[in-house]
């Protein structure tokens, strides 16, 4: 019966050390300045990424617009000006 209590104390101090140790390697890290330095690398891919999406959803909507205007011409129909989307005819 000791020797069931004694391995489990030696036990818990083991893991309470592996702990500690894990928490201090931790604590170093986060000073000096890797977790920052990843975070930032991070966010430095996310961004290039939505920039290459923005310039990729640009692309397609030319695409289309190409696409339709090209229909509307065969079948007759002037494309709408760009950008007109006032709905009435004076400049401003």
């Amino acid at each position: 019966m000791f020797g069931a209590v004694a391995g489990k104390a030696v036990g818990l101090v083991v893991s309470g050390l592996a702990g500690a140790v894990a928490y201090d390697g931790v604590k170093k890290v986060a000073r000096s300045g890797a977790v920052r330095e990843a975070a930032v690398s991070v966010t430095t891919w996310g961004l290039k990424g939505a920039r290459a999406a923005e310039t990729g959803a640009e692309k397609a909507r030319l695409a289309t617009a190409d696409i339709v205007a090209e229909a509307r011409g065969r079948i007759g129909e002037e494309a709408p000006v760009p950008g007109n989307g006032h709905g009435h005819g004076h400049e401003h």
